[in-house]
């Protein structure tokens, strides 16, 4: 069965700037959705209204259900902020129990990506730090992720196997997606929108987003 994600009616005003403007997305399971858009045009301010901590105007639906509350339900939508959430002071066991995954599972796809089960995340490099956050999120139990700048910091190597990891997992879920390394999201993506001046585009050729403005291709 295909579940899926709308969000619709999206109106964010920072005093008289209007940042989104009657926003319409859609993200279904089995299919990864990439979202683009130049700094400052509100990528992520999109994707915390989604989730939910973010109130403005606005309609969050998943299979009809309205949602206003998302990260209320764990099992619904998980979501990787742009920065840093899993506190350094942290063991990596710790994280993993908690999150109720298997840590050598992580550490055969990531070999040498860290520096062992019981270290702290504070022993990690940033790279490291985010590659436990972003598996972690997309290894969830949860039917949505919303992932905001996952390849930045990292390595490509770890960005390859990222990416292997993504189209595995939207077999499982649906994952929508951005980052400013646009070519990681047009390669894997199923379908792409594209935020510009508080509006957002469906990006119904890879062309398009060149002709709105975003990138030279």
């Amino acid at each position: 069965m295909t579940h899926k994600l709308e969000a619709d009616g999206i109106q964010l005003k920072f005093g008289n700037r209007v940042i989104l403007s009657d926003i319409y997305l859609k993200c279904e399971t089995g299919k990864i959705t990439g979202l683009l858009g130049r700094n400052g045009q509100g990528k992520s301010c999109l994707m915390k209204a989604i989730y939910g901590p973010l109130k403005c105007e606005k309609s969050i639906r998943i299979d009809n259900v309205p949602q206003y509350e998302a990260f209320k339900r764990p099992d619904l939508l998980m979501f990787l902020p742009q920065f840093n959430f899993i506190p350094k002071g942290l063991s990596l066991k710790r994280v993993f129990d908690d999150f109720d995954l298997d840590y050598s599972l992580f550490e055969k796809r990531f070999t040498g990506s860290t520096t062992g089960y019981k270290s702290n995340i504070r022993n990690l490099s940033g790279g490291e730090h985010r590659l436990v956050e972003l598996y972690i999120i997309v290894k969830s139990i949860t039917r949505f992720v919303i992932l905001d700048e996952p390849f930045t910091p990292l390595n490509p190597i770890q960005a390859e196997e990222v990416t292997k990891l993504l189209l595995e997992e939207k077999g499982n879920k649906g994952i929508l997606i951005t980052d400013h390394l646009f070519k990681h999201i047009t390669d894997i993506c199923d379908s792409l929108y594209l935020l510009a001046d508080g509006k957002i585009h469906l990006a119904k050729e890879i062309e398009d987003i060149e002709a709105l403005g975003y990138a030279k291709l």
